[in-house]
């Protein structure tokens, strides 16, 4: 990555901050998109892709479940939108190498969620519309290596990402909504019964991830993920052992997918392993709020 030019979409996120701290240490020139760069716009992204030798596209919009079922376009249509374009974009200022980045989302509910199965099912309810936005990023790839010979994609698929530069706020995923709560609350009020399990990663982890696959040219998609479940009700005791409050369950609300652990065999197969634990990635993201 020496003296390249790298840009990375969504710098400003939870994982661009970390990758970009990454780039820079490994003294590449680093760009990243920030507004008024709104890369809906084809015009934009050409231009934002000039002279670059490397991409990472992480921008997305970021949200749950409940607000993925109830405004889907507020997904689906932006995010198809920067997906095509910035590959688009890529694909013409002929880059050395682009990063897509996929999701959990695009697997269906599964015991252990394999990389080769995405395409022989659909996503589930929960995730319907940013899945198949995202399904069809890692399309686009393929129809460029089929009619260009353009095998320049790396494609990662990370798990439930966590960590510092979150969304605290409106449309909070489930780490940051519960840290958030027990902050504010003396009893942690946890939506369904905690059975639920999750696979978490640490922001730093996937950004590790992400550059790991680039420089190795790994062209077939790969989860970034601990391989591990942690179950909701795990979770809120370790966030309720740290503020010292109570915690109880809403059974009347609903538990979502029951669980998503992803395969981490073709991750380690390629030298990639995440190097924070669970606990420790909390506390870390706990301490950050907390100081924020």
């Amino acid at each position: 990555m020496k003296n390249k030019n790298v840009l990375v979409t969504g710098a400003n996120g939870m994982i661009g901050r970390q990758l970009v701290k990454l780039l820079k240490e490994k003294e590449a020139n680093v760009t990243g998109t920030d507004l008024p760069t709104d890369l809906r716009y084809r015009d934009e992204c050409k231009e934002v892709c000039q002279g670059q030798d490397i991409v990472f596209h992480l921008a997305g919009i970021k949200g749950n479940p409940q607000t993925a079922k109830e405004k889907p376009s507020r997904y689906f249509v932006p995010l198809l939108q920067f997906n095509t374009n910035m590959m688009e974009a890529a694909r013409e200022a002929n880059v050395e190498w682009y990063l897509y980045t996929s999701s959990v989302g695009v697997y269906r509910q599964d015991d252990i969620l394999k990389e080769d199965d995405v395409w022989k099912t659909f996503p589930t309810e929960n995730d319907t519309y940013p899945a198949w936005a995202k399904r069809m990023g890692e399309l686009q790839a393929k129809a460029y290596e089929i009619e260009y010979g353009w095998n320049r994609c790396s494609i990662v698929r990370p798990a439930n990402v966590y960590g510092p530069y979150d969304n605290f706020g409106e449309h909070s995923m489930v780490i940051p909504s519960l840290i958030k709560k027990a902050h504010e609350n003396d009893v942690l009020k946890v939506w369904g019964d905690g059975t639920p399990i999750r696979d978490f990663i640490y922001s730093e982890d996937v950004a590790r991830g992400m550059l790991h696959m680039v420089e190795n040219k790994i062209t077939e998609p790969v989860n970034l993920a601990s391989g591990t479940g942690v179950t909701i009700k795990e979770l809120a005791f370790i966030i309720c052992e740290y503020f010292n409050v109570s915690l109880s369950f809403d059974e009347s609300k609903p538990n979502g997918d029951m669980k998503r652990i992803l395969s981490t065999e073709r991750a380690e197969s390629y030298g990639f392993k995440p190097q924070v634990s669970f606990e420790d990635g909390i506390n870390r993201t706990i301490e950050w709020y907390l100081n924020r």
